[in-house]
């Protein structure tokens, strides 16, 4: 019987204790994956988790992830030393290199062909497994042959005060997924029976990592897809106005993202934002344009409020992007079908409007005819009977009355005739500017003496037209003296010419008492007024809008009661010899 080594036997005690907590580790390591964590968080864990077991004062994993490398480091010499990072492996004499970014050493050849599983078991401190371990980084290193004729050297200053070193693969189904790095600053710290356990757990760390990062990747797709669902619920709510869709479309973003608790998100169309409570914009950040018909209306917009490590694009997350994308045409989708829908609501209001107004119309130009002739006798007989020489003066003012009464009720059939297109417009060349300036040279002192600004503002380029002059200049009156009226106590009276595509454009707009929504319904139809009885026939909107449509032209009216009213009258760019 051969005599016990006491060392061997204290080494043996140690084993045997470590094979348990082995057993333990590999199970809360397994057990950690079932925490609906970040792939980031996990990593910082694990390593933490493997530094305090193995008492090591420093952890690195190296991960093969697509065509990058994700690279996560800890050590012992400050509470938050915790570093990821993704790099694409450099490339040295057409072979990749794991490297310390501090220039390539043998370490790094160690790594490398760990990594792509070029080594020699035959080699002195590697397992048969691949693994590559020592006591003694210094004297281990530099006695390795071979790696001086591959051009590579030993740097030193790379070890800082380490002493041990052990590089274990991880493997999952006989592929090589990574990397386990321990280094210790005492020497012998690892054993070779320690390290035959290590190659165990880095089997079941490799299980782990490729589990965790499975579940996270489907967190972060039950995520989107959840924040997609109830953004198609929000469209269909027909309901809530737009503010309130994207005020709740923006509080549907940061769930849907790795950090929730430190995301933030920002809506911004036409001008106007819908934010997260307490939104600030960070310098780690997305942004998705909104585009609707080809115009960019607004952007989609997502930051973190803490800085977090970079990953395919800063700190988020490829699939983020896409789903930023989709958030984005989403939104611009939603906003174009609900515009689509009021335009049409519009297009169908302003049918039924033009229609009641063709009708009253209709109406006019039969009462009009059926006045006209009764009208023209009795004014015809009371001027004949005023010519009489004996007719008492009293019987004379009363024939007067019954003339002028007359000639009032003929100039409004003539009002109700025009509206209903019963007299058509004598077409000639038009210059609109002239026709502006000749106009208003009548209400300049007007104005003045009401406390009233006339601005002009002509664009010198607008072309003739065709028209009748006089209906057109009917026009201009008409809107400059409802302006006028709408002005009491003074303001700002402003006529505009412009060219457009297709049209020449007259704007006439007040700063005035300005009309409710629904009184500029009603201001073309005949003998509609809001003045007192005595102040106006209803008639002078119903007349620019008869003159306009005969002109083939529009009129586009906004108003807001208590800033004024613009009305912008369009006629076509077109003349007929």
């Amino acid at each position: 019987m051969s005599k016990r080594d006491p060392k061997a036997e204290n080494n043996q005690i140690t084993v045997s204790k470590s094979v348990e907590d082995f057993s333990n580790f590999s199970h809360q390591v397994l057990s950690y994956v079932n925490r609906a964590v970040p792939n980031i968080d996990y990593l910082r864990e694990i390593s933490k988790m493997l530094m305090d077991f193995s008492r090591s004062d420093s952890v690195e994993l190296w991960l093969k992830k697509d065509d990058k490398l994700a690279h996560c480091k800890i050590t012992r010499q400050a509470e938050h030393s915790f570093h990821y990072e993704e790099i694409v492996p450099s490339e040295y004499k057409r072979e990749e290199i794991v490297t310390n970014r501090k220039g390539y050493s043998i370490i790094d050849r160690l790594r490398t062909d760990i990594l792509q599983g070029k080594f020699d078991p035959s080699l002195p401190l590697f397992t048969s497994n691949g693994s590559f371990w020592t006591g003694n980084i210094e004297e281990s290193l530099t006695s390795i042959p071979g790696f001086e004729r591959r051009g590579y050297h030993h740097d030193p200053s790379a070890l800082e005060d380490y002493k041990s070193l052990a590089l274990i693969p991880l493997v999952l189904a006989d592929e090589n997924i990574g990397l386990m790095q321990m280094m210790s600053k005492q020497r012998d710290h690892f054993i070779e029976k320690e390290i035959e356990l290590y190659e165990s757990v880095a089997q079941t760390l490799g299980i782990a990592l490729v589990s965790q990062r499975t579940q996270a990747a489907l967190l972060e797709r039950i995520k989107e897809l959840t924040c997609l669902y109830n953004i198609a619920r929000l469209a269909g709510q027909e309901e809530m106005s737009n503010s309130e869709i994207l005020q709740a479309i923006v509080y549907l973003i940061p769930p849907a993202w790795q950090y929730p608790e430190i995301t933030v998100g920002r809506i911004t169309i036409d001008g106007h934002s819908y934010t997260t409570s307490s939104f600030h914009q960070g310098w780690q950040k997305q942004v998705a344009d909104i585009v609707i018909k080809g115009k960019r209306r607004g952007t989609v917009e997502v930051s973190y409020t803490k800085l977090k490590p970079v990953l395919d694009e800063g700190p988020f997350l490829k699939e983020e992007r896409n789903l930023l994308e989709v958030i984005a045409k989403q939104v611009a989708l939603i906003l174009e079908r609900r515009e689509a829908k009021e335009d049409s609501i519009k297009l169908q209001e302003q049918l039924r409007h033009a229609d009641r107004l063709a009708t009253i119309g209709q109406l006019a130009a039969g009462i009009a005819h059926e006045l006209n002739e009764p009208l023209g006798s009795i004014l015809g007989f009371a001027q004949l009977v005023k010519k009489s020489p004996e007719l008492p003066d009293q019987i004379g003012q009363d024939i007067e009355k019954i003339v002028n009464a007359s000639l009032h009720a003929r100039e409004v059939i003539r009002m109700l005739m025009i509206f209903a297109r019963q007299i058509p417009p004598k077409t000639t060349r038009v210059q609109l500017n002239q026709l502006v300036n000749e106009g208003l040279y009548f209400f300049e002192a007007r104005c003045a003496s009401a406390g009233i600004e006339l601005v002009r503002s002509l664009s010198p380029d607008v072309p003739e037209i065709a028209g009748d002059q006089s209906q057109l200049n009917q026009v201009l009156i008409n809107l400059v003296v409802n302006s006028i009226q709408a002005m009491p106590n003074g303001g700002k009276l402003t006529i505009q010419t412009f060219t457009s595509k297709d049209y020449v454009s007259l704007v006439v707009e007040d700063t005035g008492i300005g009309m409710s929504e629904d009184i500029v319904e009603k201001i073309f139809i005949p003998f509609f007024t809001t003045k007192d009885v005595d102040k106006g026939t209803g008639l002078g909107l119903a007349v620019v809008h008869g003159i306009v449509t005969s002109h083939k032209g529009n009129i586009k009216v906004k108003s807001k009661v208590g800033q004024g009213t613009r009305f912008e009258i369009q006629l076509p760019i077109v003349y007929s010899k």
